[in-house]
This record gives structure tokens, C-alpha cells and sequence, in this order.
């Protein structure tokens, strides 16, 4: 399980801790119900976090603190947020990000703007873990919170993962309803079929009202084409 994994099972911990989520609401490695597994092999997960190693040295050695970039890989998809001075280094940053080895492809979302300052990245991640808690706790059984991984920058809202159609819509779904979300963008793989060794169907319980959610934002597809299916 990588580390953005790991935040994620976190994330749950506190959720059930403070009564925000059912206890039957967790992953094959904390109890029963929704049971998963990150749906990319090992070998691509680990070059997942190599690649984004490599791609933040590499804007740190040049750039230092001059650039907030976030590189984000997921099946060796590389999805860059975050903010530059110029074009010109946006331009820059982008190639090297694509010429770091195993890097298939790269979705650039940099802006050229003054970097974030501490509050914006406290609202980016405020977004982030309730958007992250959203999918934990009211998926209804659509999808898998551990196959969505959840980047928040400015409003805007990317997904990434190895998911089906209908997963991905309903998890963009539950983003664009999110208070906060301005936009969402879809950075998914898309596989023909959920894996037969998952349990899709999660057992919840019903825990109060529902939080207020906002009119839905905004959603498209980042990729520029689609990805071809995915044997699991």
C-alpha cells in the first residue's frame, strides 16, 4: 500500500473514531465490508512513486522554492497541479516531467500564478479530506474509495485512478456535490470490468443526517483521449 494509500486508511480511522463513518464502512485491512486492493501491480506502484521522486527533485535541484509544483503519477500517468511565475517555466517543468523514465504520459494543470500561500494550502487540503470522507462514508456501494485518488488545487477537484466508467462518474459524482468544489476533472484509466477478486458492494449503516452538499460543479475529462482498457 503506498503512502496516499495509507493517508487514506488514516483518513478512515479518524472518521470512524469520531462516529462520522460505520464501523462496517472499512477496507479488507482494518475489517469487513468493502473489501479492495489497489488495482495497479506492484511493480507499477512502486514506479508510481519514483516517478514522482524523481519529477520533484528535479523541479527542487533547478527551481527550488521559485515553483509550487505537485507531481501526481498514477499507473504512470503523471498529473501536474500547482502554480509558476511564467509560460516559460511552466513549459520547462512539463518536459521534465516527461522525460523522466517510465512516465507514459503527463496531464499538465499548472497555473501561472503567485505561489499558494498557507492558507490556500490549508483549504486545498480541507477540500481534499472532505472529499476523501465523502467517498469513505457515502459511496452507497458504486465505488471503491481506496481506487480514487483525490487532488485538490484552487477549487478544482482531480481524480485519478484505475476505475469503470460507472465508477468514475459516480465518484465525480459525489465530488462536484462537495461544498468547496469549484470543478472537477477526471484523470481516470478506465477498465471494462470491476476486478472478481473485490467485494463492490459495501454494508452501511445509516449515521444521522446527511451533511449540506452544494449544487454540482462542473465535471470533465482531463485526459486528452481515452486510455485503453485495462486488463485486472
Amino acid at each position: 500500500m503506498n503512502e496516499k494509500r495509507w493517508g487514506m486508511v488514516g483518513l478512515l480511522g479518524m472518521l470512524v473514531l469520531s462516529g462520522c463513518v460505520p464501523l462496517a464502512v472499512t477496507t479488507g485491512a482494518v475489517g469487513t465490508g468493502l473489501v479492495a486492493q489497489d488495482r495497479r501491480t506492484t511493480g507499477t506502484q512502486l514506479d508510481d512513486r519514483g516517478i514522482e521522486s524523481r519529477i520533484s527533485d528535479a523541479i527542487d535541484r533547478k527551481y527550488g522554492t521559485d515553483v509550487n509544483v505537485d507531481p501526481n503519477s498514477y499507473d504512470r500517468i503523471v498529473l501536474l497541479t500547482g502554480q509558476v511565475p511564467d509560460e516559460a517555466t511552466r513549459t520547462d517543468v512539463e518536459g521534465m516531467a516527461r522525460r523522466v523514465p517510465n512516465v507514459r504520459q503527463v496531464i499538465d494543470k499548472i497555473r501561472v500564478a503567485p505561489a499558494n500561500s498557507f492558507s490556500d494550502k490549508a483549504e486545498n487540503s480541507y477540500l481534499k479530506a472532505k472529499v476523501d470522507g465523502r467517498f469513505i462514508a457515502e459511496n452507497g456501494g458504486k465505488f471503491s474509495p481506496l481506487q480514487v485518488l483525490v487532488i485538490a488545487d484552487h477549487g478544482v477537484v482531480y481524480l485519478m485512478g484505475m476505475v469503470t466508467q460507472a465508477e468514475g462518474d459516480a465518484a465525480a459524482q459525489l465530488a462536484s456535490t462537495t461544498t468547496g468544489t469549484r470543478q472537477v476533472e477526471k484523470v481516470f484509466e478506465y477498465i471494462g470490468a470491476v476486478p472478481s477478486n473485490e467485494v463492490a458492494q459495501p454494508v452501511q449503516a445509516e449515521v444521522g443526517p446527511p451533511p449540506p452538499v452544494q449544487a454540482p460543479a462542473p465535471v470533465e475529462e482531463a485526459l486528452p483521449a481515452a486510455a485503453q482498457p485495462v486488463t485486472p
